[in-house]
């Protein structure tokens, strides 16, 4: 199982700041320690061509991000430093998730180490959110594959406004997100949008999650899904609003993705959100993604 990283994911962050940058090179870390991954399954990645990125942003954007020319306001919206790393950082997260989705068709499953960027939208970024690279990962499918249909399935604890924005009206892209209902990004409607109650207790989200994403396969038979897993959804997160345990994130996983592989749908497994009081749990909630994604995958192919 190919899991697609770079070093380049890290950013430099002020002391204090809430993201936990360390995540990708700590969950990493963990799977290699744990015999998870072998070595020769991390493919490292470069930056992404900037025409990729064009496929779904502004060039002015675009071209604002790569030179650091935005304002006090803009970069308040993102969140982060706006500094040449942020651009070489974003547009290599682009790369990665591209060609996890490339090698999920080939192989079924694949993993990007990092990925979930669905609150940037195609003027502008927010939310930690640069570059879509969702969006950016669907527009280069579909360049290779016109009739290609896939399923975004955005399972981080806030709506993927900006994947909804960017994808609407294209009927080849289905996108269904379950998330906190009364958070506070705007909302952009998606195919199949799903709000919980704030601070759900982890049965009543999986009853949820598992009765609505029933419903939308029965709608939409994809090609490919793209699911952004989420590690925000623990009840110890700063911004998750959500109460799962861990014992239930788990399960969150494994009745995903026995979904997707036993029906035989390829799955690009990505990262998302996650920032836990608790700065190696976002890690561990990631690891453990990576790791119920590879067991299932083994038994499949064992059956």
């Amino acid at each position: 199982m190919r899991c697609f990283y770079s070093q380049d994911f890290e950013l430099t962050l002020p002391s204090g700041h809430p993201f936990p940058m360390e995540k990708y090179r700590v969950s990493k870390d963990m799977l290699l320690e744990g015999g998870i991954i072998l070595p020769e399954e991390i493919i490292e990645v470069r930056i992404a061509d900037s025409h990729i990125l064009q496929r779904v942003h502004d060039q002015d954007y675009v071209n604002r991000i790569y030179s650091c020319a935005v304002d006090r306001k803009e970069e308040m919206r993102l969140g982060l430093p706006v500094t040449p790393q942020l651009y070489t950082r974003s547009a290599t997260e682009v790369e990665a998730t591209r060609l996890t989705c490339r090698a999920a068709l080939e192989e079924g499953v694949a993993v990007c180490l990092a990925g979930g960027m669905h609150h940037a939208f195609r003027e502008h970024g927010e939310g930690y959110c640069v570059f879509n690279d969702v969006a950016a990962a669907i527009r280069d499918l579909q360049d290779w594959k016109p009739n290609i249909k896939i399923m975004v399935v955005d399972t981080d604890a806030h709506q993927g406004n900006g994947t909804n924005a960017i994808l609407e009206s294209d009927p080849r892209v289905f996108t269904y997100s379950i998330h906190v209902g009364n958070a506070e990004n705007r909302k952009f409607n998606g195919s199949m949008d799903v709000e919980t109650v704030r601070y759900v207790e982890g049965e009543m989200y999986l009853k949820q999650l598992f009765s609505t994403l029933a419903a939308a396969l029965d709608t939409f038979v994809p090609d490919l899904v793209i699911w952004i897993a989420g590690a925000d959804n623990h009840r110890n997160d700063r911004f998750g609003q959500m109460m799962l345990s861990l014992k239930e994130l788990q399960r969150r996983d494994e009745i995903l993705l026995k979904a997707f592989i036993r029906n035989r749908i390829p799955v690009a497994v990505l990262y998302g959100g996650g920032y836990n009081r608790q700065a190696e749990f976002t890690a561990k909630i990631h690891r453990n993604t990576v790791a119920m994604a590879k067991k299932i995958t083994t038994e499949f192919r064992g059956l």
